[in-house]
Protein backbone atom coordinates (compact mmCIF):
# COMPACT_ATOMS: atom_id res chain seq x y z
CA UNK A 1 0.00 0.00 0.00
CA UNK A 2 3.03 2.43 -1.21
CA UNK A 3 1.73 5.99 -0.70
CA UNK A 4 -1.28 5.09 1.23
CA UNK A 5 0.24 4.13 4.93
CA UNK A 6 4.04 5.44 4.75
CA UNK A 7 3.24 8.97 6.00
CA UNK A 8 4.36 10.12 9.29
CA UNK A 9 0.63 10.65 11.09
CA UNK A 10 -0.38 7.62 9.34
CA UNK A 11 2.41 5.40 11.17
CA UNK A 12 1.89 7.58 14.26
CA UNK A 13 -2.07 6.53 14.49
CA UNK A 14 -1.31 2.52 13.33
CA UNK A 15 1.06 2.87 16.74
CA UNK A 16 -1.39 3.97 18.97
CA UNK A 17 -3.88 1.38 17.59
CA UNK A 18 -1.63 -1.31 18.09
CA UNK A 19 -0.71 -0.33 21.72
CA UNK A 20 -4.45 0.23 22.30
CA UNK A 21 -5.22 -3.07 20.46
CA UNK A 22 -2.77 -5.05 22.66
CA UNK A 23 -4.43 -3.23 26.20
CA UNK A 24 -7.45 -4.85 25.97
CA UNK A 25 -6.64 -7.79 23.65
CA UNK A 26 -8.02 -6.92 20.45
CA UNK A 27 -9.46 -9.76 17.86
CA UNK A 28 -6.61 -9.74 15.61
CA UNK A 29 -8.95 -9.86 12.66
CA UNK A 30 -10.53 -7.00 13.70
CA UNK A 31 -7.12 -5.36 14.12
CA UNK A 32 -5.22 -6.44 10.77
CA UNK A 33 -8.85 -5.02 8.85
CA UNK A 34 -8.40 -1.80 10.73
CA UNK A 35 -4.93 -0.86 10.11
CA UNK A 36 -6.07 -0.74 5.93
CA UNK A 37 -8.65 1.59 4.43
CA UNK A 38 -11.70 -0.23 2.55
CA UNK A 39 -11.06 2.26 -0.22
CA UNK A 40 -8.74 5.14 -1.57
CA UNK A 41 -10.31 7.18 -4.53
CA UNK A 42 -7.13 9.26 -6.36
CA UNK A 43 -8.78 11.74 -9.00
CA UNK A 44 -7.16 14.68 -10.78
CA UNK A 45 -9.36 17.52 -11.06
CA UNK A 46 -8.97 19.91 -14.02
CA UNK A 47 -9.76 23.80 -13.79
CA UNK A 48 -9.60 26.17 -16.38
CA UNK A 49 -8.63 29.51 -14.51
CA UNK A 50 -9.41 32.88 -14.95
CA UNK A 51 -5.99 33.35 -17.61
CA UNK A 52 -7.86 30.26 -19.72
CA UNK A 53 -5.30 27.85 -18.74
CA UNK A 54 -5.97 24.56 -17.62
CA UNK A 55 -4.37 23.41 -14.28
CA UNK A 56 -4.88 19.69 -12.88
CA UNK A 57 -5.29 19.61 -8.97
CA UNK A 58 -4.44 15.84 -7.25
CA UNK A 59 -7.74 15.34 -5.37
CA UNK A 60 -8.23 12.35 -2.70
CA UNK A 61 -11.23 10.73 -0.98
CA UNK A 62 -10.39 7.81 1.35
CA UNK A 63 -13.14 5.55 2.82
CA UNK A 64 -11.49 3.40 5.90
CA UNK A 65 -14.46 1.98 7.65
CA UNK A 66 -18.40 1.75 7.67
CA UNK A 67 -18.83 -1.02 10.34
CA UNK A 68 -20.89 1.21 12.25
CA UNK A 69 -22.89 3.17 9.79
CA UNK A 70 -22.33 5.95 6.52
CA UNK A 71 -18.70 6.98 5.87
CA UNK A 72 -18.10 10.63 7.52
CA UNK A 73 -15.40 12.50 7.53
CA UNK A 74 -14.33 16.57 5.97
CA UNK A 75 -12.67 17.94 2.94
CA UNK A 76 -9.82 19.91 3.07
CA UNK A 77 -8.25 22.43 0.50
CA UNK A 78 -4.40 22.69 1.45
CA UNK A 79 -1.04 22.38 -0.59
CA UNK A 80 0.17 19.83 2.29
CA UNK A 81 -2.69 17.33 1.27
CA UNK A 82 -1.64 14.12 -0.06
CA UNK A 83 -2.58 10.67 0.22
CA UNK A 84 -1.25 8.93 3.08
CA UNK A 85 -2.15 12.27 4.98
CA UNK A 86 -6.17 11.85 4.39
CA UNK A 87 -5.73 8.10 4.62
CA UNK A 88 -4.36 9.11 8.20
CA UNK A 89 -7.34 11.11 8.66
CA UNK A 90 -9.80 8.85 7.33
CA UNK A 91 -8.57 6.38 10.09
CA UNK A 92 -9.07 9.18 13.03
CA UNK A 93 -12.72 9.86 11.51
CA UNK A 94 -13.19 6.04 12.18
CA UNK A 95 -12.07 6.04 15.15
CA UNK A 96 -13.54 8.99 16.23
CA UNK A 97 -17.01 8.13 15.65
CA UNK A 98 -16.82 5.04 17.19
CA UNK A 99 -15.82 6.86 20.97
CA UNK A 100 -18.68 9.47 20.51
CA UNK A 101 -21.00 6.47 20.03
CA UNK A 102 -22.40 7.73 16.58
CA UNK A 103 -23.92 5.55 13.84
CA UNK A 104 -21.21 6.44 11.33
CA UNK A 105 -18.01 5.32 9.74
CA UNK A 106 -14.56 7.20 9.16
CA UNK A 107 -13.44 9.18 5.54
CA UNK A 108 -11.51 12.10 4.63
CA UNK A 109 -10.60 14.30 1.76
CA UNK A 110 -9.13 17.10 0.56
CA UNK A 111 -7.27 18.99 -2.68
CA UNK A 112 -3.93 19.95 -2.88
CA UNK A 113 -4.55 23.62 -3.39
CA UNK A 114 -3.80 26.53 -2.01
CA UNK A 115 -6.88 28.06 -1.91
CA UNK A 116 -5.53 31.69 -0.94
CA UNK A 117 -4.46 31.37 -4.26
CA UNK A 118 -7.81 30.59 -6.60
CA UNK A 119 -10.58 33.71 -7.68
CA UNK A 120 -13.79 32.45 -6.69
CA UNK A 121 -14.13 31.72 -9.81
CA UNK A 122 -12.00 29.18 -9.58
CA UNK A 123 -12.91 27.39 -6.34
CA UNK A 124 -15.90 26.76 -7.49
CA UNK A 125 -14.73 25.16 -10.37
CA UNK A 126 -12.61 23.43 -8.84
CA UNK A 127 -15.23 21.99 -5.99
CA UNK A 128 -17.68 20.94 -8.36
CA UNK A 129 -15.17 19.19 -10.75
CA UNK A 130 -14.06 17.37 -7.61
CA UNK A 131 -17.30 16.53 -6.48
CA UNK A 132 -18.55 15.06 -10.11
CA UNK A 133 -14.96 13.14 -9.87
CA UNK A 134 -16.01 11.34 -6.46
CA UNK A 135 -19.98 11.67 -6.75
CA UNK A 136 -19.99 7.51 -7.32
CA UNK A 137 -18.62 6.95 -4.06
CA UNK A 138 -20.28 9.50 -2.24
CA UNK A 139 -24.05 10.06 -1.06
CA UNK A 140 -26.46 10.75 1.66
CA UNK A 141 -26.27 7.14 2.76
CA UNK A 142 -23.07 6.02 1.53
CA UNK A 143 -20.19 8.83 2.43
CA UNK A 144 -21.36 12.21 3.60
CA UNK A 145 -18.41 15.04 3.37
CA UNK A 146 -17.91 18.14 5.48
CA UNK A 147 -15.98 21.28 5.95
CA UNK A 148 -12.30 20.99 6.92
CA UNK A 149 -9.01 23.33 6.38
CA UNK A 150 -9.54 25.52 3.76
CA UNK A 151 -13.15 24.72 3.25
CA UNK A 152 -16.43 26.30 4.40
CA UNK A 153 -20.02 26.37 4.26
CA UNK A 154 -20.14 27.99 0.47
CA UNK A 155 -18.02 25.23 -0.60
CA UNK A 156 -20.19 22.41 0.59
CA UNK A 157 -23.64 24.44 -0.66
CA UNK A 158 -21.46 24.17 -4.24
CA UNK A 159 -20.59 20.34 -3.83
CA UNK A 160 -24.72 19.65 -2.83
CA UNK A 161 -25.92 21.27 -5.79
CA UNK A 162 -23.75 19.46 -7.93
CA UNK A 163 -24.42 16.45 -6.41
CA UNK A 164 -28.06 16.85 -6.86
CA UNK A 165 -27.44 18.40 -10.18
CA UNK A 166 -26.06 14.58 -11.25
CA UNK A 167 -28.70 12.66 -9.18
CA UNK A 168 -31.34 14.53 -10.64
CA UNK A 169 -33.41 16.13 -7.52
CA UNK A 170 -32.00 17.78 -4.20
CA UNK A 171 -30.07 15.78 -2.10
CA UNK A 172 -29.73 18.18 1.55
CA UNK A 173 -28.45 14.74 3.57
CA UNK A 174 -25.18 14.62 0.88
CA UNK A 175 -22.94 16.69 3.10
CA UNK A 176 -23.17 18.31 6.34
CA UNK A 177 -21.76 22.08 7.16
CA UNK A 178 -23.41 23.90 4.61
CA UNK A 179 -25.29 27.54 4.96
CA UNK A 180 -28.79 26.95 7.06
CA UNK A 181 -30.79 28.56 4.62
CA UNK A 182 -30.32 25.03 2.35
CA UNK A 183 -30.49 22.59 5.00
CA UNK A 184 -27.42 23.11 7.81
CA UNK A 185 -27.71 22.93 11.54
CA UNK A 186 -28.20 26.26 13.87
CA UNK A 187 -24.92 25.84 15.55
CA UNK A 188 -22.04 24.15 13.21
CA UNK A 189 -19.67 27.00 12.53
CA UNK A 190 -19.07 26.99 16.16
CA UNK A 191 -19.24 22.79 17.28
CA UNK A 192 -15.99 21.92 17.18
CA UNK A 193 -14.72 25.27 19.05
CA UNK A 194 -17.26 24.65 21.59
CA UNK A 195 -16.49 20.75 21.80
CA UNK A 196 -13.13 21.51 22.71
CA UNK A 197 -14.12 23.80 25.40
CA UNK A 198 -16.74 21.88 26.66
CA UNK A 199 -13.86 19.08 27.07
CA UNK A 200 -11.59 22.00 28.63
CA UNK A 201 -14.26 21.87 31.64
CA UNK A 202 -14.33 18.18 32.21
CA UNK A 203 -10.30 18.16 32.03
CA UNK A 204 -9.91 20.74 34.90
CA UNK A 205 -12.58 19.31 36.42
CA UNK A 206 -10.61 16.13 37.41
CA UNK A 207 -7.99 18.74 38.93
CA UNK A 208 -10.72 20.04 41.23
CA UNK A 209 -10.23 23.21 38.89
CA UNK A 210 -13.30 25.35 36.87
CA UNK A 211 -12.66 26.92 33.68
CA UNK A 212 -13.51 30.57 34.99
CA UNK A 213 -10.29 32.16 35.87
CA UNK A 214 -8.23 29.17 34.48
CA UNK A 215 -5.45 30.71 32.18
CA UNK A 216 -5.86 29.30 28.23
CA UNK A 217 -3.41 29.43 25.39
CA UNK A 218 -4.75 28.24 21.78
CA UNK A 219 -2.81 28.01 19.25
CA UNK A 220 -4.46 28.30 15.70
CA UNK A 221 -7.41 30.78 15.24
CA UNK A 222 -9.43 29.48 12.26
CA UNK A 223 -12.87 27.53 13.16
CA UNK A 224 -11.83 25.98 16.08
CA UNK A 225 -9.16 28.35 17.58
CA UNK A 226 -11.04 31.33 17.07
CA UNK A 227 -14.82 29.60 18.63
CA UNK A 228 -12.83 27.69 21.29
CA UNK A 229 -11.43 31.32 22.54
CA UNK A 230 -15.11 32.81 21.81
CA UNK A 231 -16.45 30.26 23.89
CA UNK A 232 -13.79 29.77 26.76
CA UNK A 233 -13.83 33.42 27.40
CA UNK A 234 -17.70 33.72 27.72
CA UNK A 235 -17.54 30.94 30.50
CA UNK A 236 -14.84 33.09 32.44
CA UNK A 237 -11.86 31.59 31.11
CA UNK A 238 -8.67 33.72 30.97
CA UNK A 239 -7.18 32.99 27.38
CA UNK A 240 -4.00 34.59 27.59
CA UNK A 241 -2.22 34.02 23.74
CA UNK A 242 -3.91 32.89 20.62
CA UNK A 243 -1.99 32.93 17.31
CA UNK A 244 -2.14 31.97 13.23
CA UNK A 245 0.52 31.45 10.71
CA UNK A 246 1.62 34.99 11.23
CA UNK A 247 2.28 34.54 14.85
CA UNK A 248 0.57 35.26 18.11
CA UNK A 249 -0.34 37.70 20.60
CA UNK A 250 0.01 37.61 24.27
CA UNK A 251 -1.66 39.37 27.69
CA UNK A 252 -1.39 37.90 31.02
CA UNK A 253 -4.44 39.63 31.83
CA UNK A 254 -6.19 37.91 29.40
CA UNK A 255 -7.23 38.83 26.12
CA UNK A 256 -10.52 40.60 25.49
CA UNK A 257 -11.70 38.04 22.69
CA UNK A 258 -14.25 39.78 21.22
CA UNK A 259 -12.15 42.27 20.23
CA UNK A 260 -9.56 40.33 18.95
CA UNK A 261 -12.01 38.66 16.68
CA UNK A 262 -13.31 41.72 15.19
CA UNK A 263 -9.94 43.10 14.65
CA UNK A 264 -8.89 39.63 12.75
CA UNK A 265 -12.05 40.42 10.45
CA UNK A 266 -10.65 43.73 9.80
CA UNK A 267 -6.94 42.66 9.16
CA UNK A 268 -7.11 39.06 8.49
CA UNK A 269 -4.86 37.60 11.02
CA UNK A 270 -4.22 38.41 14.78
CA UNK A 271 -0.29 40.25 13.96
CA UNK A 272 -0.26 43.91 15.49
CA UNK A 273 -3.52 43.73 17.91
CA UNK A 274 -2.94 46.46 20.24
CA UNK A 275 -2.70 45.59 23.52
CA UNK A 276 -0.75 42.29 23.17
CA UNK A 277 2.50 41.27 23.09
CA UNK A 278 3.70 39.81 19.71
CA UNK A 279 5.23 35.92 20.21
CA UNK A 280 5.96 33.24 17.80
CA UNK A 281 4.22 29.99 18.00
CA UNK A 282 6.85 27.97 19.63
CA UNK A 283 6.98 31.02 22.43
CA UNK A 284 2.33 29.76 22.99
CA UNK A 285 3.38 26.12 23.08
CA UNK A 286 6.04 27.14 25.71
CA UNK A 287 3.79 29.11 27.72
CA UNK A 288 2.93 28.35 31.35
CA UNK A 289 -0.88 28.27 31.65
CA UNK A 290 -3.45 25.73 32.73
CA UNK A 291 -4.85 24.77 29.59
CA UNK A 292 -2.82 24.91 26.22
CA UNK A 293 -4.85 23.91 23.31
CA UNK A 294 -3.45 23.24 19.75
CA UNK A 295 -6.10 24.11 17.07
CA UNK A 296 -3.33 24.11 14.81
CA UNK A 297 -2.32 21.58 11.97
CA UNK A 298 -0.92 18.23 12.86
CA UNK A 299 2.78 17.71 14.56
CA UNK A 300 3.57 20.98 16.44
CA UNK A 301 4.29 19.52 19.69
CA UNK A 302 6.88 16.69 19.06
CA UNK A 303 10.10 15.70 20.64
CA UNK A 304 12.21 18.48 19.59
CA UNK A 305 9.98 20.59 21.68
CA UNK A 306 8.08 18.43 23.96
CA UNK A 307 10.59 19.65 26.75
CA UNK A 308 9.64 23.51 26.52
CA UNK A 309 5.78 22.61 27.26
CA UNK A 310 4.69 23.97 30.58
CA UNK A 311 0.91 23.87 30.12
CA UNK A 312 -0.62 21.37 32.87
CA UNK A 313 -3.20 20.57 30.55
CA UNK A 314 -3.26 19.96 26.57
CA UNK A 315 -6.65 19.53 24.59
CA UNK A 316 -5.84 18.27 20.98
CA UNK A 317 -8.28 20.76 19.31
CA UNK A 318 -6.51 19.99 16.01
CA UNK A 319 -6.00 16.31 14.57
CA UNK A 320 -2.77 14.80 15.97
CA UNK A 321 -0.94 17.93 17.08
CA UNK A 322 1.40 15.77 19.61
CA UNK A 323 2.77 13.21 18.04
CA UNK A 324 2.87 9.60 19.82
CA UNK A 325 6.68 9.88 20.87
CA UNK A 326 6.22 13.34 22.69
CA UNK A 327 2.81 12.49 24.05
CA UNK A 328 4.16 9.64 26.07
CA UNK A 329 7.36 12.03 27.27
CA UNK A 330 4.73 14.62 28.61
CA UNK A 331 2.50 12.07 30.17
CA UNK A 332 5.45 10.89 32.14
CA UNK A 333 6.38 14.15 33.02
CA UNK A 334 2.53 14.86 34.47
CA UNK A 335 0.99 16.84 31.81
CA UNK A 336 -2.64 15.98 31.00
CA UNK A 337 -3.13 15.30 27.30
CA UNK A 338 -6.96 15.14 25.47
CA UNK A 339 -6.39 13.26 22.74
CA UNK A 340 -7.65 14.55 19.48
CA UNK A 341 -10.57 12.10 18.91
CA UNK A 342 -12.07 13.17 21.92
CA UNK A 343 -11.39 16.55 22.07
CA UNK A 344 -12.65 17.97 18.48
CA UNK A 345 -15.33 15.62 18.25
CA UNK A 346 -17.83 18.86 18.56
CA UNK A 347 -17.66 19.15 14.95
CA UNK A 348 -18.25 15.53 13.77
CA UNK A 349 -21.40 15.82 16.50
CA UNK A 350 -23.17 18.45 14.99
CA UNK A 351 -22.51 16.97 11.46
CA UNK A 352 -24.39 13.99 12.59
CA UNK A 353 -27.14 16.38 14.55
CA UNK A 354 -27.46 18.15 10.55
CA UNK A 355 -27.52 14.87 8.34
CA UNK A 356 -30.80 13.63 11.06
CA UNK A 357 -32.45 16.79 11.04
CA UNK A 358 -32.37 16.82 6.75
CA UNK A 359 -33.64 13.10 6.95
CA UNK A 360 -36.16 14.01 8.67
CA UNK A 361 -36.68 17.65 7.66
CA UNK A 362 -37.08 19.00 11.59
CA UNK A 363 -34.77 20.80 12.50
CA UNK A 364 -33.59 22.26 16.01
CA UNK A 365 -32.78 25.77 17.34
CA UNK A 366 -29.16 26.35 18.27
CA UNK A 367 -29.86 25.90 22.00
CA UNK A 368 -31.14 22.45 21.80
CA UNK A 369 -27.71 21.77 19.27
CA UNK A 370 -25.86 23.22 21.91
CA UNK A 371 -27.49 21.48 24.82
CA UNK A 372 -27.31 18.10 22.84
CA UNK A 373 -23.46 18.50 22.42
CA UNK A 374 -22.78 18.98 25.72
CA UNK A 375 -24.37 15.70 26.55
CA UNK A 376 -22.36 13.90 24.04
CA UNK A 377 -19.18 16.07 24.93
CA UNK A 378 -19.35 15.47 28.31
CA UNK A 379 -20.17 12.02 28.22
CA UNK A 380 -17.88 10.73 25.85
CA UNK A 381 -15.41 12.13 28.12
CA UNK A 382 -16.23 10.26 31.44
CA UNK A 383 -16.33 6.82 29.69
CA UNK A 384 -13.19 7.60 28.39
CA UNK A 385 -11.71 8.83 31.81
CA UNK A 386 -13.33 5.71 33.61
CA UNK A 387 -11.82 3.48 31.73
CA UNK A 388 -8.42 5.46 31.82
CA UNK A 389 -8.69 4.67 36.06
CA UNK A 390 -9.93 1.21 34.61
CA UNK A 391 -6.85 0.14 32.90
CA UNK A 392 -4.34 2.65 34.49
CA UNK A 393 -3.67 4.05 31.08
CA UNK A 394 -3.58 7.41 29.91
CA UNK A 395 -6.23 9.21 27.92
CA UNK A 396 -5.16 8.99 24.40
CA UNK A 397 -5.01 4.70 25.27
CA UNK A 398 -8.06 5.06 27.02
CA UNK A 399 -10.05 6.99 24.20
CA UNK A 400 -8.48 4.31 21.51
CA UNK A 401 -9.80 1.48 23.34
CA UNK A 402 -13.35 2.72 23.86
CA UNK A 403 -13.20 3.15 20.21
CA UNK A 404 -11.83 -0.25 19.54
CA UNK A 405 -14.31 -2.25 21.93
CA UNK A 406 -16.93 -0.82 20.57
CA UNK A 407 -15.96 -1.33 16.46
CA UNK A 408 -14.71 -4.89 17.49
CA UNK A 409 -18.13 -5.52 19.31
CA UNK A 410 -20.06 -4.62 15.53
CA UNK A 411 -17.39 -6.09 13.70
CA UNK A 412 -17.72 -9.60 14.90
CA UNK A 413 -21.60 -8.99 15.31
CA UNK A 414 -21.74 -8.56 11.29
CA UNK A 415 -19.28 -10.98 11.00
CA UNK A 416 -16.27 -8.92 9.72
CA UNK A 417 -13.73 -10.66 13.06
CA UNK A 418 -14.77 -13.76 14.37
Amino acid sequence: MEGLTDGALYKNIMRNLEEAGALINLNRNALERLKIPRRAIVVAVPVRMDDDRVQIFPGYRVQHNQTLGPFKGGIRYHPSVNLSEVAALSALMTFKNSLLNLPLGGAKGGVQVDPSNLSKHELEHLTRRFTSEIAPFIGPDEDIPAPDVGTDAQIMAWMLDTYSMESGFAQTGVVTGKPVEIGGSQGRDSATGLGVVFIIEKALETMNKTISGSTIAIQGFGKVGMHCAIEAYALGGKVVAVSDVSGGIFNGDGLKIPEVVKYVEENKSVKGFPGAESITNEELLALEVDVLAPCALDGVINSNNQHTIKAKIIVEGANGPVTTNASKELEARGIFIVPDILANGGGVVVSYFEWVQDIVWLFWNEDEVRRKLKTIMYRSFETVWKFAQEYQCDMRLSAMGVALKRLETAMKLRGQAW
